[in-house]
């Protein structure tokens, strides 16, 4: 089943991992709009690009995001990386979304804004164990907003350390085995 699916970046910008991602999704059949909010600026440091985003700040990032899903029909897919995991949970709450994706990132509803989650609005979260970005109770907090509205979250937990092991031109956080797995997991989401 084709889906439409709005892509988010990390803190780091459209990296080549938002690329391959990009890319693995539209060969599975789907149609993919990725949103640059950094306008083309990626980073290879963490630091440097916190530094840039919290000097943009949540309210311009959050206007670029739905700047960015402005000309997609209601019923696409959010989808983010980190960052992008707020910013595809925001769109969510601001349009109708069928359902989202939270790689890597999970931030309580009050953190952007918003008071509820979308009745029966699916979703679906990614993290590693021991992700070192991974703020505690983020995850329960997103988890019990789905679970309130009548949705069904999954939480997904994979082994090690990297926060966006999915992220080849990471060799430090990428797993190839989490990502086939992540794969799997996703796929079998956005066929439901």
């Amino acid at each position: 089943m084709t889906k439409t699916i709005a892509l988010f970046h990390s803190v780091l910008g459209v990296r080549e991992g938002v690329r391959l991602a990009a890319d693995q999704l539209r060969s599975a059949g789907h149609v993919v709009h990725v949103v640059d909010q950094y306008e083309g600026r990626t980073f290879d440091d963490y630091g440097k690009a916190s530094e840039f985003s919290q000097a943009l700040g949540f309210p311009v990032l959050m206007q670029r995001a739905l700047e960015g899903v402005a000309g997609l029909p209601d019923g696409f897919t959010a989808m983010g990386f980190s960052n992008g995991a707020g910013m595809a949970t925001f769109v969510a709450c601001n349009r109708h979304v069928e359902r989202v994706v939270l790689c890597s990132g999970a931030l309580p509803l009050h953190m952007i804004g918003v008071e509820h989650w979308p009745a029966g609005m699916p979703a679906q979260l990614h993290y590693t164990l021991d992700d070192p970005y991974r703020t505690e109770g983020s995850v329960e907090s997103v988890l019990r907003s789905a679970n309130d509205a009548g949705a069904i979250a999954e939480y997904i937990q994979y082994p090690g350390s990297g926060h966006l092991f999915t992220d080849p031109s990471l060799p430090a956080e990428f797993d190839a085995h989490s990502t086939e797995v992540f794969w799997e997991h996703l796929t079998a989401f956005l066929s439901t």
